[in-house]
């Protein structure tokens, strides 16, 4: 199981949300870079990075930092937040991303993900599903869908995704561990390559996730609050495989 340190940027910062709202922001330093280069030197190796405002307003807002990021590590990037055309896509990749992550628009226009795998391979676009009450959330989390998430993921299936971000949104930054039952349940339906998001809190949550075999997990707020080493878990979960 890959274990995938987060880095969510705000107005430029590194911060973390707590159930996506917007007006619950812990800025956890005003340097992202300081941070993806501490989780390399930990070990990680790949960092998962979410451009919040990106998500908000439906464009790319942060890439003077991502871009910073790219190229100051040596580690694989996967980026999420405002891809919304092909363009951003691009852009995207072009700062040296290693694969975008599409939310909104794999709801609103599902022939916009084919387009997107046609043109760019489908290990370059990944799809973040993220879900309340098994419903999904779009427009950074603001509104919710009435798109069932499994449905969503076998739509996408379909189009030929192989990678899905599965966030519970109730879970996130509550460090209440994360929605294993749900997990499961889309593992299990689409058989796809699960990434799963939201209320990771210890070592011991990581190992649930681990039990249900899916292929990795995104440790955001327990890292900032010292509630997980990431040495530790990347030799427990990630090298020992």
């Amino acid at each position: 199981m890959r274990i995938f340190p987060a880095i969510d940027i705000k107005d430029g910062k590194c911060v973390r949300l707590s159930q996506g709202r917007f007006d619950n922001v812990l800025i956890y330093s005003d340097t992202p870079l300081n941070i993806a280069k501490l989780w390399e030197a930990q070990g990680a190796s790949f960092i998962h990075i979410v451009d919040l405002d990106g998500a908000l307003v439906g464009y790319s807002v942060n890439d003077e930092v991502i871009k910073t990021i790219v190229s100051e590590v040596k580690i694989p990037v996967q980026v999420g937040g405002g891809i919304r055309t092909i363009k951003d896509i691009e852009h995207k990749l072009s700062l040296g991303v290693d694969r975008v992550i599409i939310g909104t628009k794999a709801v609103n226009d599902p022939g916009f993900i084919n387009e997107a795998i046609q043109s760019f391979g489908a290990d370059r676009i990944v799809i973040g599903i993220d879900a309340k009450d098994g419903l999904v959330a779009i427009e950074g989390w603001e509104t919710i869908s009435n798109y069932n998430a499994i449905s969503l993921a076998l739509d996408m299936k379909k189009l030929g995704v192989k990678t899905i971000v599965y966030t519970d949104i109730s879970k996130d930054g509550m460090l209440q561990g994360p929605n294993i039952t749900h997990t499961n349940e889309i593992a299990k339906a689409t058989g796809l390559n699960i990434i799963a998001s939201g209320g990771i809190s210890s070592l011991k949550d990581l190992e649930l996730l681990q039990e249900i075999a899916i292929y990795g997990a995104i440790i955001g707020k327990a890292l900032y609050e010292n509630k997980i080493d990431l040495v530790k878990a990347i030799q427990m979960f990630e090298l020992n495989q």
